[in-house]
C-alpha cells in the first residue's frame, strides 16, 4: 500500500503533506483530525475526517497512518494519537529525507519523520514516532528512544543511550557514552556531559544584552 492519511491539518501535518508528496513514493489522500477540532473539509483539495469516521471513510486494511504531530504536551499528545490509530489496525509509514545521510547497520522504527541534512551513522537506532528536524548528527552506536523530537543542529555522540520522550532544542550537543533517561529536556545550545536522570532539564545561560546600541559598535 502507498495511500496514506495524516492525522491533524496544522503546520505540521502541512509540512509533511509537502515532503511526502515532493519527496516519496507515497500518495496522502487525506487527513483526520479530532471531533471537535474538525473546522474545515478540505485541506489541498483533499478530504478532512473527523476521528470517528476514519476507520469507514479510510479502512486500515488499504490506507497506511502517518502522526506528524509536535512535542506538545512532552510528547503525549503525538504518543496517543499513535497509539489510537495503531489501535485501529493501521500501519504506520516513516519518512526519511532523500537528503538525509543514513548509513548502513542502522534501524528506524515507525512513524519518524526524519528531514534533509540528518546523519545517522553506522549502528545508530531510532525509535517508533520519532522526530528529526533538520541537520542533526545520531553518532554511531547511538539509540534514540521512541517518542522523542530532536529539533536541529542537535549534535548526539558515539555510543549514546537516548530514552523516550525525550526532546533536544537547537545547537544542543550530547558527549560520547552517554544515556539520557526518560523525559529529559535538553535545552537549546546546552552541553551534556554526564548521564542524566528521570525527567531532568538542562538549560544553557542566556546570552547577555550589551550595554551599547548597534550604532555605537564599528565593525572592521
Amino acid at each position: 500500500m502507498k495511500d496514506v492519511i495524516l492525522w491533524g491539518c496544522g503546520l505540521l501535518a502541512d509540512l509533511a503533506y509537502l515532503y511526502l508528496t515532493e519527496d516519496s513514493e507515497y500518495t496522502v489522500r487525506g487527513f483526520v483530525v479530532d471531533d471537535e477540532y474538525n473546522e474545515i473539509s478540505e485541506l489541498h483539495s483533499l478530504p478532512v475526517v473527523s476521528r470517528s469516521e476514519v476507520t469507514k471513510v479510510f479502512p486500515p486494511e488499504k490506507y497506511l497512518a502517518f502522526v506528524p504531530m509536535s512535542q506538545k504536551e512532552n510528547g503525549n499528545l503525538r504518543k496517543s494519537k499513535y497509539y489510537d490509530l495503531k489501535a485501529e489496525g493501521y500501519a504506520f509509514i516513516s519518512y526519511v529525507s532523500s537528503k538525509a545521510q543514513v548509513f548502513s547497520h542502522t534501524t528506524i522504527g515507525e512513524n519518524c519523520f526524519i528531514l534533509e541534512n540528518n546523519i545517522i551513522q553506522h549502528y545508530a537506532s531510532v525509535g517508533d514516532n520519532v522526530i528529526m528536524w533538520s541537520g542533526n548528527h545520531l553518532g554511531h552506536h547511538s539509540s534514540l528512544g521512541s517518542h522523542s523530537f530532536i529539533a536541529s543542529q542537535v549534535v548526539i555522540s558515539g555510543r549514546v543511550t537516548v530514552g523516550e520522550k525525550c526532546y533536544m532544542g537547537v545547537n544542543s550537543c550530547i558527549g560520547d557514552d552517554l544515556t539520557i533517561a526518560d523525559n529529559n529536556v535538553i535545552g537549546a545550545g546546552a552541553l551534556v556531559m554526564r548521564s542524566t536522570k528521570l525527567g531532568q532539564v538542562f538549560v544553557e545561560n542566556p546570552t547577555k544584552i550589551f550595554p551599547m546600541n548597534s550604532d555605537q559598535i564599528v565593525l572592521k
